[in-house]
């Protein structure tokens, strides 16, 4: 294809050329102004000089066109799994496919899906495909775009700053007038104090038709059934539900299947309470003073959220001497208050080297043991006194307790050693296996003795299962010989003797510690050990924080992939069934990654609640946000699209009405019609090659300046 048109070279700067030009017409009004002959021939001349001057010349263009280029999106979002939505929009794509290449055009395809990290609440962004698959095209090839999608969009622009430079063609799936039932949370609480009621209003809605009067629905905390309510249509609704533990407490609400529904997936809706302890009340009696009385008081006292109550009991009843009773205490101790009478408004009791010396009534142990069984924490640190004739041991209390004394009191320095269970358990489990002072010294230049006189580090096996390395903490020298009647031994002493015990009792926790010797920690003693962290783990396990539950199913979704924690005492732990956002459901084996715990992996390409269940225990886990935009309204809609294609000459077709006929068509000609979509023929192209040739050789513009200053002088000289 061949091009010819006029372009100038001028021999002198423009202006130049423009002064030329101003002298000239000067000259010309002076010689009309005196009337002289042969004016008009002095025009001409002038003329012929300027456009010499000018040096016009005749240009051929050698163009090659070029394609022209259409955008073809497909929505593949979660939406797009609604009945025949997804087979239609692929049979539609491929018959779309082939018009195109048969039209010679450049075709530019992409697709919108899902993710489980999407951002934005989870929306379709059918704008930004389209802008990334248009990114490097020339505007001035782009002939189109066609995009074939339910209509539900959540990144569209403002329309008026929406320019496309072509036609926005719209292909709906679905049906018009479609109808849903819709669950929306309206507020909810974010924060609440555990034991109080978290608020949370919400609304269902139904979409098309005639709504009903009511709706059932139902309520899971932490995938527990909490019953069902039933609530009006089309109006908010508030419902109070108990926070029961700290951190997360997932709630989910779910509207029974309404009279006409594309999807169940916008029925439900989740909300996370975060529960936070006001106050916690602990109890702490230590039978007598010793050293390490002041390492649970510091402990208790170092947390702003704990209420101490603290006595000791500085003198037994049958102790005689001159003292008088009112000097040994500053204020009497309260027994019955404490024991009878708001024994149950502590959150958890602490008996410190406790012993039976008639101070309190045989029954007040049994109301301790009553506390336990009935979801109470009580934590037992025993000394000598634990192995004689006044042990807490020959009360009502050994009802509870998880092991027996045998009498035996052995001296002598032991490291404090992990059990099999230990490993496994989270209160002992990944605590710090050298302190920071050893791991100091183990840096040490070569040569040097980087452990302490005695200190090793070596495996523990049991059986063919080798267990992760024994904690090289700092020594203790006294443990009361007892054995175990219930509960894990999760710390051992010399000749694997229980050292801690943890027990269930009922709705109740007991933990008891057969030694008086982790005040050696606190100080350093030989580099300590990691007193704090075991005894705040201890406090939480006993006032039943999830985080330490030895049974629990935990998981999340990250990078795309949800990932399933099995924590459990057992050597097994059973497959997870996993109910997708979609509702489909798969088995997950659980692999075991360390002691007392099992992992599984799932691609998470859903958006919303993954629900994962074991027979025994439920879990929740969300994919992108909770109530994602993505499930918030499926019914298809040409409501969104439309202004976009209106403002830019484009056509909106359901696929229910066929699948609408390509046409090429002009550039400002009609781009839309009953039944068709017009794709623009743009015309554009590349140059390949340039010709020039001068308009008016100078030696040709010579003679016709002579010849007309000529004829001009001879027009004067008559």
């Amino acid at each position: 294809m061949s091009s010819f048109g006029i372009a100038f070279a001028p021999h002198l700067p423009l202006w130049q050329l423009a002064a030329f030009g101003g002298v000239a017409l000067l000259i010309l009004a002076f010689s009309q102004y005196r009337r002289a002959h042969g004016a008009w021939a002095r025009i001409l001349a002038f003329a012929v000089i300027m456009v010499a001057l000018a040096n016009p010349l005749i240009v051929k263009e050698t163009r090659a066109g070029l394609s022209n280029i259409v955008a073809l999106i497909i929505d593949r979002s979660q939406s797009m799994e609604i009945g025949s939505r997804k087979a239609d929009s692929e049979k539609a794509l491929a018959a779309l496919r082939d018009k195109l290449k048969t039209m010679n055009v450049e075709l530019r395809e992409g697709e919108v899906r899902t993710t489980a990290d999407a951002g934005d609440n989870g929306g379709t962004a059918l704008f930004s495909a389209l802008n990334a698959a248009l990114s490097d095209a020339p505007p001035d090839r782009v002939a189109g775009a066609i995009v074939i999608t339910d209509g539900q969009v959540h990144d569209a622009p403002d329309p008026k700053t929406f320019h496309l430079g072509a036609p926005f063609h719209v292909v709906l799936t679905g049906a018009p007038n479609e109808r849903d039932r819709k669950l929306t949370v309206v507020r909810a609480t974010r924060f609440n104090i555990v034991g109080k009621d978290a608020q949370i209003t919400f609304r269902v809605d139904d979409f098309g038709g005639s709504p009903a009067a009511n709706a059932q629905v139902s309520v899971r905390v932490d995938g527990q059934d909490q019953g069902k309510r039933a609530v009006p249509v089309g109006k908010d609704t508030t419902i109070s539900l108990p926070i029961t533990h700290g951190g997360e407490n997932v709630v989910e609400l779910e509207a029974a299947p309404g009279p006409a529904e594309q999807t169940l997936q916008n029925n439900r809706a989740a909300v996370i309470v975060n529960g936070v302890r006001d106050r916690l009340r602990v109890l702490l009696v230590s039978g007598e003073p010793h050293a390490g009385e002041r390492v649970w008081r510091n402990l208790l006292k170092a947390d702003p959220s704990v209420d101490l109550v603290h006595f000791t009991i500085l003198r037994p009843p049958d102790k005689q001497d001159s003292t008088p009773i009112n000097e040994l205490a500053l204020i009497q101790f309260p027994t019955r208050e404490l024991f009878a009478e708001k024994l149950h408004e502590f959150d958890l009791v602490i008996l410190d080297r406790y012993q039976n010396r008639d101070i309190l009534p045989l029954a007040y142990f049994d109301n301790i043991a009553r506390y336990v069984e009935n979801g109470g924490a009580l934590l037992v640190s025993a000394g000598p006194e634990f192995a004689d004739e006044s042990s807490i041991y020959r009360t009502p209390l050994a009802a509870v307790l998880p092991a027996e004394p045998t009498g035996e009191v052995i001296t002598g320095a032991f490291r404090p050693q992990i059990t099999k269970a230990g490993f496994a358990h989270p209160v002992t489990r990944d605590l710090p296996l050298v302190n920071d002072a050893l791991q100091a010294a183990a840096n040490a230049p070569p040569g040097a003795n980087p452990l302490a006189p005695g200190q090793t580090v070596q495996p523990v096996a049991s059986g063919s299962e080798e267990l992760p390395a024994q904690p090289n903490w700092g020594p203790w020298f006294r443990l009361i010989a007892a054995q175990r009647v219930a509960g894990n031994v999760v710390m051992s002493g010399p000749g694997n003797r229980p050292l801690l015990v943890l027990d269930r009792v009922q709705k109740g926790r007991v933990a008891q510690l057969l030694s008086d010797q982790i005040w050696l920690w606190a100080r350093g003693y030989e580099n300590g050990g990691p007193q704090a962290e075991l005894l705040r783990r201890l406090a939480h396990w006993l006032m039943k924080e999830p985080e330490l539950e030895e049974e629990r199913l935990t998981a999340e979704v990250a990078g795309g992939e949800l990932r399933v924690t099995r924590q459990t005492m057992a050597d097994t732990a059973p497959d997870v069934t996993v109910t997708t956002p979609t509702g489909k459901s798969e088995v997950l084996h659980m692999s075991p990654s360390s002691p007392g715990r099992f992992v599984g992996h799932l691609k998470a390409e859903e958006l919303g609640l993954y629900r994962m269940n074991d027979g025994t225990l439920n879990a929740v886990a969300a994919a992108g946000p909770l109530n994602p935009r993505e499930v918030a309204d499926m019914r298809a809609t040409d409501e969104i699209l439309r202004p976009y294609a209106n403002a830019t000459g484009g056509g909106v077709q359901w696929l229910s009405d066929g699948l609408p006929e390509l046409r090429s068509v002009d550039t400002g000609a009609t781009t839309r019609g009953n039944g068709w979509f017009g794709i623009e023929r743009r015309g554009a192209y590349r140059v390949t090659s340039v010709d020039s040739q001068e308009l008016l050789p100078p030696w040709l513009a010579l003679i016709i300046v002579l010849a007309t200053l000529l004829f001009a002088w001879r027009r004067e000289s008559v």
